[in-house]
């Protein structure tokens, strides 16, 4: 069992801070006619500055489907996406891979860290993108591998670290660029219980400094260390606002 950490009830997330997702009536289809398929039937919710939230719902739920939204990696068939506030709806693919860059952070459940280059390098690759000098790419890259406690592992390549590393170096990667928000599919898939834990515990200690996680997992024990949960069924949702101690029940 996971050891849910010991963080502050959705309660104190104040509706004076600012939103960082925004979905507005979105829809998602695909097909027509007899062959129409709605991943998402006018979804609509709001998260927070700070807040620490779980996506989750059974297999075709919808859940992947928003995730891939709220990450700017697929557009909605209809209406409003709002990231930090900014009407991402119509944006084109170039302004699109911007404001990924920019304002997300990615973590996946397989790590893509690009087996050639160390840990370092790896970690640099984001602000690669965003035009930030070589010098200051090494200095921003080591301190955040230094807050992960990878700093030792600066020079070593994927090949030289175990899944619960790798995946440290991935959030590294994720957080370097300063995100508005960090954005985890299943990052606990491929690891360990023991190694679960511990990453886990690196969320909520990111969370606590004041990034905002949304996390898309099935794991019910992942689940429970984040302050809300928001359940999908059927392209819908079903609870916005699930506390993680009250799981059990849409489980069940």
């Amino acid at each position: 069992m996971i050891t849910t950490n010991p963080i502050a009830p959705l309660a104190e997330i104040s509706a004076s801070k600012r939103k960082i997702v925004e979905l507005q009536q979105v829809c998602k289809f695909y097909g027509e006619g007899d062959t129409l398929v709605k991943a998402l039937d006018e979804v609509s919710f709001v998260i927070h500055e700070g807040e620490y939230c779980a996506i989750m719902g059974a297999s075709g739920s919808g859940k992947s489907t928003c995730m891939n939204i709220i990450g700017c990696l697929d557009s909605s068939t209809s209406g409003k996406y709002f990231l930090d506030e900014e009407d991402v709806s119509g944006m084109q693919e170039r302004d699109l891979a911007k404001v990924r860059n920019l304002k997300i952070g990615f973590v996946f459940q397989q790590y893509h860290l690009l087996p050639q280059l160390s840990a370092l390098e790896n970690v640099m690759l984001p602000m690669a993108y965003a035009d930030v000098r070589p010098k200051e790419q090494k200095e921003r890259a080591a301190a955040a591998l230094e807050r992960v406690a990878m700093g030792h592992r600066l020079n070593n390549r994927p090949n030289q670290m175990s899944g619960g590393q790798q995946q440290r170096v991935a959030i590294a990667r994720a957080i370097v660029n300063n995100p508005v928000m960090l954005l985890a599919d299943e990052p606990t898939g491929a690891l360990d219980s023991h190694t679960t834990s511990e990453v886990m515990e690196l969320f909520g200690e990111l969370n606590t400094s004041g990034i905002t996680v949304v996390m898309v997992t099935h794991e019910a024990d992942v689940a429970r260390n984040t302050r809300r949960i928001i359940w999908f069924r059927d392209g819908h949702i079903v609870e916005a606002r699930l506390s993680p101690n009250d799981l059990g029940h849409v489980m069940n």
